[in-house]
């Protein structure tokens, strides 16, 4: 059985082929980063009006570069959200017109259920059950996946998500868009540039580990980062590296805690770590 995958969540146009036998084929991508950059973040309608021009003309690609047609598709998979509501529009009725005039099915997939499961494409996947942490630009959960359909959601972000944290913060920083990326390369420059047992500049708090509970808290540390830059004035290279490690670190120990607390709880010895941020 061939499906196509259509991915129109955000600020990507993802297309891909997968095979019942033979697993995933290929896929294609198209990054919308030079749309939105001039703005620091995502205009929506430009998001859906871009969505429109690419995803017949990849969907076609992706077809030839594997020397298919679209008659030989069994079916097409969608994300239905969460996610933009006109990207996700334009992605459902993309699929679901070309489904009709094909007469195959069509398939709804959660966003985040997608990241959950996407590790089980792997040639060595993950054994139920095991700990799951999603973290991507507007969702960060903790799930304990028991089987495939059966989660059970432990603890989640109750204000900003962690990639969001990281967009926010890095646009107080005046770097570019998209954020997570940009930090990452500041606090990298700033951890190579530490003696060897040195201890970093600035700490930051990891918020909600001094109490119990898995739920986790970002929106915090942005203002965290917020004060920080102020007393520091006009900010320099240096700063803005120091900052960028402080932060980072703060939310990678955070989410370490919480999931090390997961895996505790429930005694399972598999985490698995999906989403956009997880890179």
């Amino acid at each position: 059985m061939l499906i196509l995958g259509i991915e129109t969540s955000c600020d990507e146009t993802g297309l891909a082929l997968y095979d019942s036998e033979h697993g995933l084929i290929d896929h294609v991508l198209h990054s919308q980063t030079d749309i939105h950059k001039d703005y620091g973040g995502v205009v929506p309608e430009l998001a859906s009006r871009d969505h429109i021009r690419k995803i017949s003309p990849l969907t076609k690609m992706i077809l030839a570069n594997n020397q298919k047609k679209l008659a030989d598709l069994d079916g097409i998979a969608y994300t239905s959200g969460p996610g933009l509501m006109g990207a996700l529009l334009i992605g459902a009725t993309f699929a679901k017109t070309l489904a009709l005039s094909l007469q195959i099915p069509s398939l709804s997939i959660n966003h985040m259920e997608a990241h959950l499961l996407a590790p089980m494409m792997e040639k060595k996947p993950p054994p139920f059950p095991f700990i799951a942490l999603l973290v991507s630009g507007g969702h960060t959960q903790i799930v304990n996946v028991k089987a495939l359909g059966e989660y059970e959601l432990m603890g989640e972000s109750v204000d900003d998500a962690a990639g969001e944290a990281f967009d926010k913060t890095a646009k107080i920083l005046g770097l570019g868009y998209p954020g997570g990326p940009q930090i990452a390369s500041a606090a990298s420059a700033a951890r190579q540039k530490l003696s060897s047992g040195a201890p970093a500049r600035f700490r930051f708090p990891r918020p909600m580990t001094d109490r119990p509970g898995l739920n986790l808290s970002f929106s915090g540390l942005k203002t965290f980062a917020q004060n920080t830059i102020k007393e520091c004035g006009t900010l320099s290279e240096k700063d803005i590296e120091d900052i960028s490690l402080a932060f980072e670190d703060a939310v990678v120990d955070t989410l370490k805690i919480k999931c090390e607390r997961a895996l505790k709880k429930t005694g399972i010895n598999h985490l698995v770590i999906a989403g956009g941020v997880s890179a």
